[in-house]
């Protein structure tokens, strides 16, 4: 069996406040919706249909889940699949995902935001709450072989 970990989070929600509390992972997000404990202690079950975006926090203080600034200036340097996400309500985030099948949720996406100084790590977003998704561009892929630097050829005499 896998370790549980409490991870602070932010429910932005369609039209309502976003809530604060703590995931259990990888357990917190049922097929029904993501359930959450409170900072006051009470579990809540939030329905993906609510739920805009769940963002994995470094701290509550400061409560805002969403920045002006919510695509790359330029091409990322992370490895993964650079990604835009439109909402049901007509809002837009890039994100680069995993390009690993293996880690893909049935019932949303992982992606890492593209400003790394806000206190937003990562984001699920649930599927209920998108319209499309479409890949940008795929950063660091394997099928493509790396330079190397090459060596003296046969036919050259080594000076030295």
């Amino acid at each position: 069996m896998a370790p549980s970990t409490s991870k602070k989070v932010l429910v932005a929600r369609f039209k309502r406040e976003p809530v604060q509390g703590f995931v259990q992972t990888p357990g917190g997000f049922l097929p029904e919706g993501v359930e959450l404990l409170s900072p006051s202690g009470s579990l809540l079950t939030i329905p993906y249909t609510e739920a805009k975006a769940v963002c994995f926090v470094r701290d509550f203080e400061s409560g805002e889940t969403w920045r002006e600034r919510r695509s790359y200036a330029t091409r990322p340097k992370m490895p993964g699949l650079w990604v835009r996400c439109l909402f049901r309500d007509g809002d837009s985030i890039e994100g680069i995902l995993a390009n690993n099948l293996m880690l893909m949720d049935p019932l949303g996406f992982y992606v890492v935001p593209p400003d790394p100084t806000f206190q937003n790590q990562r984001i699920f977003l649930p599927k209920a709450a998108l319209t499309e998704v479409h890949v940008l561009g795929v950063i660091g892929s394997p099928l493509r072989p790396r330079r190397t630097k090459s060596g003296p050829t046969q036919n050259q005499l080594e000076m030295f």
